[in-house]
């Protein structure tokens, strides 16, 4: 990988915890992740995104820290974890880990401290107010879930502040205290040997909060600030982060106002996630389309991140009611697949109702718009969600290994159910059937990762529609640098089509189709490009050598 390995990467996000159980006590730990590292890189991963991994009292998934310079002892040690960065190295495979610093666990001892004391060190790292604040009742995360942003503490005999639930007190980014502490937390890991951060809930990190002020100020230099600190440390350090904001916002978040590149350099594209996901509803590009051509302009070296599913809901709020609506009634039409009003909770293969051709098509678009592609454990093979689960873990259910007892993830009872009934159980879903079936959906998503990894132009070059006039349902798009060009036709709808795109002819030296849903007739003049329904071809327009 080169300089910015980011741009040339495909993501893979896992819960150390239900991947691979390495000492019978049911739930995942360093160890077994080390032994799958080997499926990992020949599936082509080459960069891990791992989920909390900090000791924590459980209530939100590992997203309330108790230490953040020790792991989780369920999942090993730092020796073991130290053994992991090793091991992926080895691999070519880079890891990236959270960073939950918006907050921390309500028994953190900086907390504990903070609340037995106003005369603690630590009392004024957290947000307080002496009254009850205006706004106590404003910006919730978790509508339904969580009753109010400020919470009287009796010990404290003040009101603490917190983003999230109740028992994930904020962190004063206002106190410069706090602002060492994180990047000493950084440093702490970097030179543990980890090659970035995911930074999670980004706005609220910048965030000066004030009780009654519920548009508080934001200090984007404090990105800048992270951002030189952990290039100083690690030259090709890595911070991706999650900020799911106005569009016309999120440039502030790469750079500053003259046009440097000095913060985040890659953030999740929420925007593009929400028209994809309604572009498959309505078997319409036009979401996409609109949103390629809207785009924020990105300083150089910032990067996109895109996802069709992450560990979280499909958060649907940046949609108009009716596009909303619109996802709901194809993808999520029960109440109980649905989340905060805003999201669906369920993994793809089950919203596109098993349709492989389908899952093809999308995990194709997603691959090839610009940008680095993340790719969450279990959606290679297809895995379902289980409804059952309380919110967010209907898809966080242990990988599906194989035919063994708890689908080969465990051989004690799992830390959460491993799906085991129906179209989705681990008995009819798992690598190993998959790994004997060379028209596997896993077979597939390795042919798809290597032709990618063949295609830099996608994740360092340029991305522009083709706009010409497409058949209803086509999308035709391309990606251009300086190892060659890329073109990439999808059809959304069922019917079969053919796209004239003969003006593109002139353009091109040897074309021919590198990665297609069928064998198609060679490109020829490019006038009578034949697409199935659902169906998919990546042309190679020209190569360079140079």
């Amino acid at each position: 990988m080169g300089e910015r390995w980011y741009t040339e990467s495909v993501i893979y996000c896992l819960d150390v915890e239900t991947f691979q159980d390495s000492n019978g006590d049911g739930i995942g730990d360093f160890q077994g992740l080390i032994s799958r590292l080997d499926y990992l890189t020949r599936l082509g991963i080459n960069c891990l995104w791992l989920h909390p991994i900090h000791p924590t009292p459980g209530r939100d998934d590992g997203y309330d820290a108790t230490d953040f310079y020790n792991v989780d002892p369920r999942l090993g040690t730092l020796g073991d974890f130290a053994e992991l960065l090793h091991e992926a190295a080895n691999r070519g495979i880079k890891v990236i880990i959270d960073l939950v610093v918006n907050h921390t666990s309500d028994e953190h001892p900086w907390f504990q401290s903070a609340v037995a004391s106003k005369d603690s060190p630590y009392r004024d790292w957290f947000v307080w107010a002496d009254k009850e604040p205006a706004d106590r009742f404003q910006g919730m995360v978790f509508p339904g879930e969580q009753a109010e942003t400020w919470t009287y503490h009796r010990r404290a005999r003040a009101w603490y502040y917190h983003r999230f639930y109740d028992f994930q007190p904020d962190l004063n980014f206002a106190n410069p205290l706090v602002r060492a502490e994180i990047k000493k937390i950084l440093a702490f890991w970097i030179q543990l040997g980890v090659a970035g951060f995911r930074m999670d809930a980004v706005p609220f990190i910048i965030e000066l909060t004030e009780p009654g002020r519920s548009e508080a100020p934001m200090d984007f230099d404090y990105l800048t600030e992270l951002r030189q600190h952990i290039q100083w440390r690690r030259g090709d350090a890595v911070l991706l982060a999650e900020a799911n904001v106005e569009p016309e916002k999120l440039p502030e978040y790469f750079g500053d106002a003259g046009g440097s590149a000095n913060r985040i350099h890659m953030l999740f594209d929420f925007m593009l996630n929400g028209r994809l996901v309604l572009a498959l509803a309505r078997q319409n590009p036009e979401p996409v389309i609109d949103w390629l051509k809207t785009t924020p302009k990105l300083p150089p070296g910032g990067q996109w991140a895109t996802f069709l599913r992450n560990h979280d809901e499909i958060d649907l709020s940046r949609l108009t009611a009716e596009q909303r609506e619109d996802v709901f009634e194809q993808f999520g039409p029960d109440e109980d697949m649905r989340l905060y009003d805003r999201g669906i909770r369920r993994r793809l293969g089950p919203m596109l109702g098993g349709d492989r051709s389908r899952l093809e098509l999308a995990y194709s678009l997603q691959f090839t718009l610009r940008g680095t592609p993340v790719l969450r454990y279990g959606e290679e093979i297809g895995m379902g969600e289980d409804l059952t689960q309380a919110g967010r873990y209907a898809i966080r259910t242990p990988m599906q290994w194989s035919y063994a007892t708890n689908g080969g993830f465990s051989d004690a009872e799992p830390i959460r159910p491993v799906i085991s009934k129906g179209e989705w159980g681990f008995e009819q879903i798992n690598v190993t059937a998959q790994r004997h079936d060379p028209a596997s959906l896993l077979a597939w998503f390795e042919r798809m990762i290597r032709t990618l990894r063949e295609s830099p132009e996608v994740g360092n070059g340029t991305c522009a529609c083709v706009d010409q006039p497409l058949p209803p349902g086509v999308l035709v798009h391309r990606a251009d640098g300086p190892t060659g060009s890329m073109l990439f036709l999808h059809n959304l709808g069922t019917q079969d089509a053919t796209v004239d795109l003969g003006a593109l002819a002139k353009d091109t030296h040897l074309p021919n189709d590198v990665f297609a849903d069928q064998e198609y007739e060679p490109v020829g003049d490019f006038t009578q490009l034949q697409l199935g329904g659902y169906g998919y071809r990546w042309i190679r327009l020209r190569r360079s050598n140079s």
